[in-house]
């Protein structure tokens, strides 16, 4: 493991492994989750290893080994999606594919958006069309990680995020405050902008994602995979997801897959 400091003054945790020269690619984690919980435990790390990639993964501010802030403004999306640029900066890579996953994809989509020179082939998973609706202005994930007693928690799926948290020992007050800062909203529009060749990947039963088609449908050229049986939260470890995904990267992936 090392580290780095951002612009603005936070230590945070990442690995850069495989062979410098080789193609890097950049995995970005979910909400709650860490880069071990999220690629290195359901066997990202090592699958990348056996391709002979480089692999590069960063806990994001407020969650695993790195810096955890209390303020919601130190989780501004442009904070966010800043913390990626410099750490392709202090690790020297100019151009990397980017695989995101849930809060990552949404983060690997908004890093295509600021800098698509960056960015060679973009992998969305565990989103969908569901990416279109606005964010209740309810406060119900930031009350749901301040809770007590998570049992206390009625709406499951807030549930699963909060034991998720509780699981991985992440610092909730932190996962409170991200969840209340301004993300801003995307519009079908504003992914025309999108260069680099995408995939959009989620489970056939992950409510929280909603359809990959309809985020694909919206990036210029862009195919997606639906994952059979799957939920928004075993949809990772998935050998179909891995399978996809190489296949993407390798360029074997037919569009209507």
């Amino acid at each position: 493991m090392s580290d780095f400091t951002t612009a603005d003054g936070l230590t945070l945790a990442y690995d850069d492994l495989g062979p410098q020269d080789a193609r890097p690619i950049l995995l970005i984690h979910g909400f709650s989750s860490n880069r071990e919980e999220g690629w290195r435990r359901t066997g990202w790390y090592s699958a990348i290893e056996r391709r002979g990639q480089r692999l590069i993964a960063m806990d994001t501010r407020g969650h695993g080994l790195s810096a955890k802030p209390h303020d919601p403004a130190a989780y501004e999306r442009s904070r966010l999606v800043g913390d990626l640029i410099a750490l392709l900066d202090h690790r020297k890579v100019g151009r990397a594919d980017v695989v995101g996953y849930s809060m990552g994809a949404r983060l690997a989509l908004q890093l295509a958006l600021t800098v698509p020179d960056r960015v060679d082939h973009l992998v969305l998973g565990g989103v969908g069309g569901r990416i279109f609706t606005p964010s209740p202005p309810d406060d119900a994930m930031g009350q749901a990680m301040e809770a007590a007693d998570p049992d206390s928690i009625s709406d499951p799926m807030l549930r699963s995020f909060r034991h998720f948290a509780d699981e991985q020992g992440e610092d909730r007050l932190a996962l409170a405050a991200l969840s209340r800062a301004p993300s801003g909203g995307l519009t079908p529009d504003d992914l025309y902008a999108v260069r680099s060749p995408t995939l959009v990947a989620a489970g056939s039963r992950d409510e929280l994602a909603g359809s990959p088609q309809v985020l694909a449908d919206a990036i210029p050229g862009a195919r997606s995979v639906s994952l059979p049986g799957c939920d928004h939260f075993n949809a990772i470890p998935h050998a179909l997801l891995k399978a996809s995904v190489f296949d993407f990267l390798d360029g074997y992936l037919e569009e209507g897959y």
